[in-house]
C-alpha cells in the first residue's frame, strides 16, 4: 500500500497541478486572464446574487391559458380524427365514425357521434387520445401520469384533464417558460442568472450583477405565442389598407415592413414545436431546422402537401416573423426555413422560435434590487470565517500529530485549491450558503487524518515497525472513511436534487469538498509521508 508505482505518482501530480491551474485564474486580474494561452483554464468562480448583487424578480405565469391551449388542441384532434374518417377510412357512411358538437365545457372536451350505431369505433379512434402519459412527476424517483381520461355516455364521448394531468400541463408550462426567459435574459449564457420554479405558476429570476429591474421586465415581460398560418395572396395594398381581408382573415406586421394577410386558423400552433436550431442547407446557406411532435408533424404535412408553392407564415406574438414558400411536402415532422439572412439571423430566430414556443403570460409579482454592498459584506464575512476555521484546523493539526500534522495540512491547502479550481471549471455558482459548504468542509476534510493518525498511533503502541504501523494505519481506517464519506454524499445529493436555490448551492460545496477530500486525505498524505517514511527511515514514527 506504501508502494506508488510511476503512474500513480504521475495521476498524483497532473490532478493537483490541474488543480492549481483551474483555480489560478481566480487570483489573477481580468486583464491577466485574458492573456492567457487558449489551452489553460480561465473561468472563475461564479457568484451568486447574494454576493454579487443584483436583481430578483418574481413572475406569477398564467397557466389557465396552458390548459385552454390543450383543450383546444384536443378539440381540434378530434375534428382531425372525423375529417380523416370521412376522406380516408374508405368505408360506407353508415359505418364511418364522425362527430358533430364538439364542444370545450370547463376542463372537458366533449363529442357526439353522427352514428350511434358506431359507438365501439368511435371509441377506438378516440381512445389513443387518452393514453398519453405526461411528465416524470418526480426528478428522482420517475414516473408518470395519465394525462386525458375518456368517458361516454351513448353517443356522447369526454375527454377529460385528470387533476394530475392539469398540474403536469401546468409545471411544463412552468419549465419551458424558464426557458423562454433564460435565452431572452441570457441568450449568450454568460450573465449566470438564477431560475427556479415556485409551486405551479410562479418563477424567481436573478440576474447577478444587473442593476436595472425594468430592463429585465423589458425583455421577459414579452408573450411568447408562436403559430403557423396560411398566407392569403391576390390582395391588392389598397384592400389591405381599407381592411378588406375577407372572412377568417388579418392583416398582421411584417418583421420586414408593412403587413402581410394571413388565415386567423393557425395550421400548427408553437406548442407542437419541440424544437428549433440553425443548420447549414447543401448550398452551405445558413437555414432554422425545425421539429414538430406527432400531432403537429401530421397537420403540418397534411396542409404542405396541399399548399406547394404556396407561403406560410410564421407568426411571433403579434408579427410574422417570416413567410418562406412550401417547395415540397414536408412530411416527416421537421423541415428548414431558407431566405433567413446570415447565420447571426438564423441564430436569432432559431431562439425566437423555440422561445415563442408555448403561450405564457408573465406578471412580475415582486421586485428587488440588491446592492454588490450585500454581496462585499457577506463575501467578506465568509472569508472571514474560512480563514479563521482553516487556520484553527492547522495548528490543531501541528499540535496533536506533529509531521505528521504538517502532511495532513498540505492536503488541506491542496483540498482548498481542488475545490475553488472545480467550483470554477464547472462554473458552478458560488453562494453564501456555499461558502458554508466550504468551511464545514475545512472541518471535515482532516477527519479522515485524524482516524488514520490514530490508527497508526494505536499500531505503533502495540509494537508494530513504522512501515507496517502506517499500512495497517491506512488499511483499517480505508472503509470506515469510505463509509461516512459516502452517507455524507447521499446526503448532499439528496439536497441537491430536492432542493432549491441556496440549499443547492451547499449540497454542490459540499459533494465537490467530499469528494476532493478523499483524494488529499487518503492518497495525498499517504504519498507525502511514505515518501518521507523511506527516505528518514524513521525507528520510530514521530505522530
Amino acid at each position: 500500500m506504501l508502494n506508488f508505482p510511476r503512474w500513480k505518482v504521475i495521476m498524483i501530480v497532473f490532478v493537483c497541478l490541474y488543480g492549481i491551474t483551474t483555480a489560478l485564474p481566480n487570483f489573477l486580474p481580468e486583464n491577466s486572464r485574458n492573456s492567457l494561452p487558449g489551452y489553460l483554464p480561465s473561468q472563475t468562480l461564479s457568484l451568486g446574487l447574494d454576493l454579487r448583487g443584483g436583481v430578483n424578480l418574481l413572475f406569477a405565469a398564467q397557466t389557465d391559458d396552458v390548459i385552454t391551449a390543450r383543450l383546444d388542441n384536443l378539440a381540434g384532434q378530434i375534428r382531425d380524427i372525423s375529417r380523416d374518417e370521412n376522406r380516408n377510412s374508405g368505408l360506407p357512411r353508415e359505418q364511418r365514425a364522425t362527430f358533430r358538437d364538439i364542444k370545450i365545457d370547463g376542463v372537458s372536451v366533449s363529442a357526439t357521434l353522427r352514428n350511434p350505431d358506431q359507438t365501439e369505433r368511435g371509441r377506438q379512434l378516440l381512445l389513443p387520445l387518452s393514453q398519453t402519459t405526461v411528465g416524470a412527476t418526480n426528478p428522482v424517483l420517475g414516473g408518470g401520469v395519465q394525462e386525458v381520461t375518456l368517458e361516454r355516455d351513448g353517443p356522447t364521448f369526454t375527454l377529460t384533464l385528470t387533476e394530475q394531468g392539469i398540474v403536469v400541463q401546468q409545471r411544463d408550462a412552468i419549465s419551458r417558460a424558464m426557458e423562454v426567459i433564460r435565452r431572452r435574459v441570457d441568450p449568450d449564457g454568460t450573465k449566470e442568472i438564477t431560475l427556479q420554479p415556485q409551486g405551479n405558476d410562479r418563477i424567481i429570476l436573478e440576474v447577478p450583477g444587473a442593476s436595472d429591474p425594468q430592463e429585465i421586465k423589458d425583455g421577459v415581460g414579452r408573450t411568447a405565442r408562436l403559430s403557423f398560418h396560411d398566407v392569403v395572396q391576390g390582395l391588392s395594398q389598397e384592400d389591405i389598407a381599407r381592411g378588406r381581408v375577407g372572412a377568417g382573415a388579418e392583416a398582421v406586421p411584417f418583421r420586414d415592413g408593412g403587413a402581410i394577410v394571413i388565415k386567423s386558423r393557425a395550421i400548427v400552433s408553437g406548442d407542437d414545436l419541440t424544437d428549433a436550431k440553425p443548420s447549414y442547407d447543401q448550398n452551405g446557406q445558413p437555414v432554422v431546422q425545425f421539429t414538430f411532435n406527432l400531432t403537429g408533424a401530421k397537420r403540418f404535412g397534411s396542409h404542405t402537401a396541399n399548399n406547394v408553392g404556396r407561403p406560410f407564415a410564421i407568426k411571433l406574438d403579434d408579427t410574422v416573423i417570416s413567410a418562406p414558400t412550401i417547395n415540397g411536402p414536408i412530411l416527416g415532422g421537421s423541415g428548414i426555413i431558407t431566405g433567413v439572412g446570415n447565420i447571426e439571423e438564423v441564430n436569432q430566430l432559431a431562439v425566437q422560435l423555440k422561445s415563442g414556443a408555448l403561450p405564457v403570460e408573465l406578471t412580475v409579482l415582486t421586485e428587488r434590487l440588491i446592492g454588490p454592498g450585500v454581496g462585499a459584506d457577506n463575501i467578506e464575512a465568509g472569508s472571514l470565517a474560512a480563514i479563521v476555521g482553516f487556520v484553527a484546523v492547522i495548528f490543531y493539526m501541528i499540535a496533536s500529530y506533529g509531521r505528521f500534522g504538517l502532511a495532513a495540512n498540505v492536503a488541506l491547502i491542496t483540498n482548498l485549491i481542488l475545490i475553488t479550481g472545480t467550483l470554477s471549471l464547472f462554473q458552478a455558482t458560488l453562494t453564501l450558503p456555499g461558502i458554508a459548504g466550504i468551511v464545514l468542509t475545512i472541518g471535515m476534510a482532516v477527519d479522515a487524518n485524524v482516524l488514520i493518525f490514530e490508527r497508526i498511533r494505536e499500531e505503533q503502541r502495540t509494537g508494530a515497525k513504522p512501515f507496517q504501523a502506517m499500512e495497517r494505519g491506512y488499511g483499517q481506517a480505508f472503509s470506515t472513511i469510505m463509509d461516512a464519506n459516502i452517507t455524507t454524499f447521499i446526503a448532499a445529493a439528496i439536497l441537491y436534487f430536492l432542493g432549491t436555490g441556496p440549499v443547492q448551492g451547499f449540497a454542490v460545496t459540499l459533494a465537490i469538498g467530499i469528494l476532493t477530500s478523499m483524494f488529499t486525505a487518503v492518497v495525498l498524505t499517504r504519498f507525502i509521508l511514505a515518501s518521507w517514511l523511506k527516505r528518514a527511515r524513521w525507528a520510530t514514527l514521530p505522530i
